[in-house]
């Protein structure tokens, strides 16, 4: 006995020199040790995962050891179950507490409230509604998640770094005795989408296993991992600044800060060195390390996207008619327009990414409720009275500027009643019901002046027409605009105004302020046309106005507003292009924001800037009611700025694998930079790809393209995995404003690279910039983009 004592003594001991942790390790490191609703979410929690009356099975979740990752235990054992059916606290947007979901609010009456939350992800994944054994548990995990989150946003750059290469380890240790073996590091490059030479990985592997024993322990597996993480260009950017080759003293980072046309004081510096810097030694004495600089140029200091237009920077106190506004079709779909399921879910989605105006396609419901879905289809319905309740609740966490409620009407006048009713009950105050002026305007009024506020688009009752009649259903007829064909669309009858208005209810015509739906009627008299009126267009016909009389189109949307919808042909709701609706001056164009893509892309793209709020000033070419700008014909014109940008892709890192299910698969990525602008100016050029490297790959490439009319002109990535015999795979994007691109001066300048984190942590490209026309280059810089269509934006498999 008191050998078999000694000798598990001495394996305790030799586990701890090794470098094992206990399970605790990780939330000790994260800073919640005492954190106790951490603590009871580690020891995890029997629950009922809900999604419809009939469907509900018993979960058990459990915070896993790493403390930012979820596992939702089922039935199914497999170590391939486990790991789709887990979820990392990166993904998740948000926790309700109660019956706030759609499907918790259905079976409210038989559900206790206190016992009840709902997981929001991030992406397209479904939430998860759960049901806890008692209220204070359920407590415990909405306190539980909400610190994790705030503290995944707090955490520095080596805690980012350290999190990621211990959830990788873990995974990749076979017996899970904190040690690896080469077999087991070999397993680790695989998983990490790298494939390195048998040679070099070897040599690698006895160079950092300082014991010689064949194991790595986790100082040594560290040690690796950072050699792994090495940017042979920045280290040639270090080696330029540092005098002795090894540390950055103080001055000699203001003097990479000065060069980069960055804040050279000494305060700035220090605090990057405080920020950035891994090695204690050096953080106190004020140096900062090659690791520290890799540290730093790879982190959000360092974004793109110019930082002032972070925020809302743009003057707000202009028309309405001078933004283009995040518009959303169909808002209530979760899939197709034919047999795709109607939610409240998408309202919250689109209103959480700034979107301004949302559309509501009403009709009867039963037992006198107005119902909202896709009429005539198979798509599933949702009451009004709910969305309005939703719309109220999340209308302004996002922006606080207007939002635009589109009424598709096919109600009977008594619904219509119910509608109105519902709209002012439950928006209360928010809901504008009058103009804010008592003389007619001469112009709309600004985002700044509309502020809290929600208008609805809709028909207005004609005063002189009157009211005939108070029965009757608008189904027999298009009630919306939408609906119908604007002027010029040949052997089209127009419809009758008297008519239409005949099944207008005067309580929701009340309501209709600023944006009063009308059929276009052509661009003559524009000037008479009172400001309050609008017209919806479908995409071809938008398109053939851009095309046939781009002048007069960008003329009428400096004074009108214009919304554009996809065709209804458009079955899978698919998306159209809309830069060339925003060249036009198209304020409202109208996307399907449950379909991603290119589309979507470009729309994320343009309403990045300005603080994300929905609204973005248009360019001054067209805002002006005399304007001569011709989006079909730029040259020499307004708005004509030829620019030459000059991109340098240099190098990438991190890159996810893309067939998961294939442990030997890796990617062969190829960067793609695309311009989408006037037409002119639409662009696209690529690196060459590199073969089996996801890891750090690296082209060194310069792509160069001549802009005409910049201030309208995206700029999109898109890195790719090369198939020499399919398709390209997707494999992440970014896509931000020209005008938003930061820049800088550089007297030494360097570009940098894609740094994609699988985990959703670090995601981005990094460029560098030549402005011709300015004769400046941008900074060395990082930016955040979208995740990964293959596993459905920022989402993993739901559990």
């Amino acid at each position: 006995m008191l050998g078999s004592g000694k000798s598990a003594a001495t394996s305790t001991t030799e586990h701890r020199r090794k470098g094992a942790e206990t399970p605790m390790d990780p939330i000790r490191r994260l800073g919640l040790m005492d954190n106790e609703d951490v603590r009871g979410m580690m020891q995890g929690c029997n629950m009922v995962k809900i999604r419809s009356s009939r469907w509900q099975k018993r979960r058990n979740l459990r915070l896993l050891d790493d403390g930012l990752t979820v596992w939702c235990e089922s039935t199914k054992r497999s170590r391939k179950a486990k790991a789709q059916q887990t979820f990392a606290v990166t993904e998740v947007e948000c926790v309700r507490e109660g019956c706030q979901s759609e499907a918790l609010r259905r079976l409210g009456g038989s559900l206790p409230e206190g016992k009840c939350f709902t997981v929001i992800f991030r992406g397209a994944r479904k939430s998860l509604d759960l049901l806890c054994p008692s209220e204070e548990e359920a407590q415990r995990w909405v306190r539980g998640l909400c610190t994790l989150k705030e503290h995944v946003a707090d955490m520095s750059q080596k805690q980012k770094l350290d999190h990621w290469i211990r959830s990788y380890l873990r995974r990749a240790d076979d017996n899970q005795d904190g040690n690896m073996s080469y077999d087991e590091v070999k397993r680790l490059l695989q998983m990490i989408n790298i494939d390195l030479s048998e040679h070099y990985a070897l040599c690698l592997f006895k160079r950092c296993d300082r014991s010689g024993d064949g194991r790595l322990d986790h100082v040594e597996i560290e040690e690796f991992c950072r050699e792994l993480l090495r940017r042979p260009e920045l280290d040639a950017v270090f080696r330029h600044y540092s005098s002795n080759g090894s540390v950055l003293a103080m001055a000699e980072l203001r003097d990479f800060l000065g060069d980069q046309g960055e804040d050279a004081s000494l305060n700035h510096a220090q605090s990057l060195t405080l920020a950035y810097e891994l090695n204690g030694w050096a953080q106190k004495n004020h140096f900062m390390t090659q690791s520290g600089f890799t540290m730093y140029m790879l982190s959000r200091e360092n974004n793109v996207v110019n930082p002032a237009h972070a925020r809302v920077y743009q003057d707000m106190s202009r028309p309405l008619t001078h933004y283009f506004i995040s518009s959303s079709h169909n808002t209530y779909l979760t899939k197709d327009q034919v047999t795709g399921a109607s939610s409240t879910e998408p309202y919250i989605r689109a209103l959480n990414q700034g979107c301004r105006c949302v559309e509501l396609d009403c009709w009867d419901g039963d037992k006198g409720e107005p119902v909202i879905y896709h009429g005539h289809t198979l798509t599933s319905k949702v009451p009004f009275k709910e969305v309005i309740e939703t719309i109220a609740q999340y209308a302004f966490k996002a922006s606080p500027y207007p939002l635009i409620l589109s009424l598709e009407n096919h109600c009977s006048l008594e619904q219509q009643a119910v509608m109105a009713k519902h709209l002012r009950t439950l928006l209360g105050s928010k809901l504008l019901t009058k103009p804010l002026g008592a003389q007619p305007p001469q112009d709309l009024p600004s985002p700044e002046e509309l502020k809290g506020r929600i208008l609805v688009k809709g028909k207005k009752l004609i005063p002189h027409l009157g009211q005939s009649g108070k029965g009757g259903s608008c189904s027999s007829f298009a009630s919306s605009f939408e609906d119908e064909p604007v002027s010029g669309s040949r052997n089209t009858p127009k419809k009758d105004a008297a008519k239409v208005c005949s099944k207008l209810s005067p309580e929701l015509s009340e309501l209709v302020v600023y944006c009063s739906s009308v059929p276009f009627r052509g661009f003559e008299n524009a000037s008479e046309k009172p400001p309050n009126e609008m017209s919806s267009f479908s995409e071809s016909e938008a398109l053939r106005l851009i095309k046939d009389s781009g002048k007069l189109f960008v003329r009428h949307n400096s004074r009108q507003l214009s919304r554009i919808y996809p065709s209804g042909q458009r079955l899978q709701s698919s998306n159209y292009d809309p830069q060339a609706m925003w060249n036009g001056g198209c304020q409202m164009v109208a996307l399907n924001f449950q379909t991603s893509g290119e589309q979507m892309d470009l729309n994320q793209g343009r309403f990045l800037t300005n603080g994300r709020c929905g609204y973005v000033l248009k360019p001054d070419f067209l805002c002006s009611p005399a304007s001569v700008f011709d989006p079909e014909n730029t040259g020499g014109g307004p708005g004509h700025t030829p620019t030459q940008l000059t991109i340098r892709i240099l190098s990438a890192q991190q890159l996810p694998k893309i067939n998961t299910d294939k442990a030997s698969s890796i990617v062969d990525p190829q960067v793609s930079v695309e311009i989408h602008g006037v037409a002119i100016d639409n662009a696209r050029n690529k690196t060459h790809r590199i073969d089996n490297n996801g890891f750090n790959p690296r082209w060194d490439c310069t792509l160069s393209f001549q802009l005409q009319v910049p201030e309208l002109a995206l700029v999109r990535f898109v890195v790719e995995d090369h198939d020499h015999n399919a398709k390209n795979d997707f494999v992440g994007q970014f896509t931000l404003p020209f005008i938003s691109l930061q820049k800088g001066a550089h007297k030494n300048p360097m570009c940098i690279l894609l740094a994609i984190h699988p985990c959703g942590l670090l995601l981005g490209i990094c460029v560098c910039m030549i402005y011709s026309l300015l004769l400046r280059l941008s900074t060395h810089s990082f930016v955040e983009g979208r995740r990964f269509q293959s596993v459905a934006s920022h989402t993993l498999h739901p559990c």
